[in-house]
């Protein structure tokens, strides 16, 4: 008896090492690939009515990625829920600066929440571009929830505000 408990004792350490592993090795992955886009959105002091409730999180994904091109730099970041008029964009040499918010809106109060993944507030995001561009020939769209900035390249650092079409 005391010799199955043993193995069994020694089963279950082995298959707790595995998952650990396994939820180790997810975090790590997480965090070297996407650190970036781990952003936080901040809650604002809003009305009781459109107020966001304190149990929603304050943090979420907003994963992006760079391209680069012979001519361009191609920056290109998901954004579910948000709009046009949700965001700024503004270039200061080779560093992008989204910033923006994402507003809590609900369209039933009689119900109860069973899983609450999505953070709202506002939030910046900033990307190091790979080289310098040209800020005035930037041009930046916004089509199924992903914003896509088309940076031309350039030897000169510039800075401008781009419109969302």
């Amino acid at each position: 008896m005391l010799d199955s408990l043993k193995k069994a004792g020694k089963e279950v350490g082995k298959e707790l090492n595995r998952a650990w592993d396994n939820l180790s090795e997810g975090w790590r992955e997480l965090l070297s690939t996407s650190g970036d886009a781990l952003t936080q959105f901040t809650k604002h002091k809003e009305p009781e009515e459109t107020a966001i409730p304190a149990r929603f999180p304050s943090w979420s994904m907003l994963a992006g990625e760079v391209e680069e091109t012979d001519k361009a730099i191609l920056v290109r970041l998901e954004i579910p829920g948000l709009g046009r008029d949700d965001l700024n964009l503004v270039i200061e040499g080779n560093i992008l600066r989204i910033s923006g918010e994402k507003r809590y809106m609900r369209e039933n109060e009689d119900g109860n929440f069973h899983l609450m993944e999505r953070a709202y507030g506002s939030f910046q995001r900033q990307i190091r571009l790979p080289q310098a561009v040209d800020g005035a020939q930037a041009v930046a769209s916004l089509n199924n929830g992903v914003l896509t900035v088309r940076l031309p390249k350039t030897g000169a650092p510039s800075g401008r505000r781009i419109e969302v079409t």
